[in-house]
């Protein structure tokens, strides 16, 4: 398992290397402005924890090209392990974007002060840039096991626009559950229930992913 992890990441490793630096430099200028123009955090923020999500699974696509996903098979791992491999690799780089979300809008708050309405609405970006990463993977890789490598591009778009989607649903949801102003309390409890149905389904989709990924044939 260390090995396939290993080979993921040396597998995302450049494009990785492409955005952080795109980040960084997205970074000090969103810093550097005045934040009485919350949208330029609120977008950097969604930018690299959807950003960095999105080029670990992007990735992927790399073996299918190489045919290295079916020389890995001749490998002594198994197949669950593979793609377990591929769900542990999102969740380090959705990790790295929270930290580059992290780091960006302290050092914001810290120059410029909070230039939020409410104090929860840092907590609600997160939750949203978490959310959206999480559902991608979910639909993404299901169907990629199913058979897609050579759609793999309309895969993610397709999972990118569905998460999207999600999120949007759920929060429809929540606004129906609780009309009106919600408290504090509301608004983080519904954060807590957006992120934790994110988490189930990509706590779900593995399995059926690497159920998928056993039954097929090369």
């Amino acid at each position: 398992m260390r090995g396939l992890l290993r080979n993921n990441f040396y597998a995302t490793l450049a494009g990785a290397k492409a955005f952080a630096a795109v980040a960084v430099l997205l970074g000090i200028f969103v810093v550097a402005m005045d934040n009485a123009i919350p949208s330029l955090i609120i977008g950097y923020m969604l930018l690299v924890m959807i950003g960095f999500s999105l080029n670990s699974i992007a990735s992927i696509r790399k073996e299918s090209a190489t045919k290295w996903g079916k020389y890995k098979l001749t490998a002594p791992v198994k197949r669950t392990d593979i793609v377990k491999s591929f769900f542990a690799s999102q969740l380090l780089w959705l990790s790295v974007g929270i930290g580059f979300a992290a780091l960006a809008v302290a050092s914001s708050v810290a120059l410029h002060g909070y230039p939020f309405d409410r104090d929860t609405d840092i907590f609600m970006l997160f939750v949203v840039g978490i959310g959206i990463s999480l559902f991608m993977g979910a639909i993404f890789f299901p169907i990629y096991f199913l058979g897609g490598e050579e759609r793999s591009e309309v895969i993610l778009v397709v999972s990118l626009l569905g998460s999207i989607g999600i999120i949007m649903g759920l929060s429809t949801l929540v606004n129906k559950i609780c009309p009106g102003n919600m408290t504090n309390r509301q608004i983080i409890l519904s954060g807590i229930f957006v992120m934790a149905c994110g988490a189930a389904a990509f706590a779900v989709s593995c399995p059926v992913a690497a159920g998928l990924f056993k039954k097929k044939e090369y």
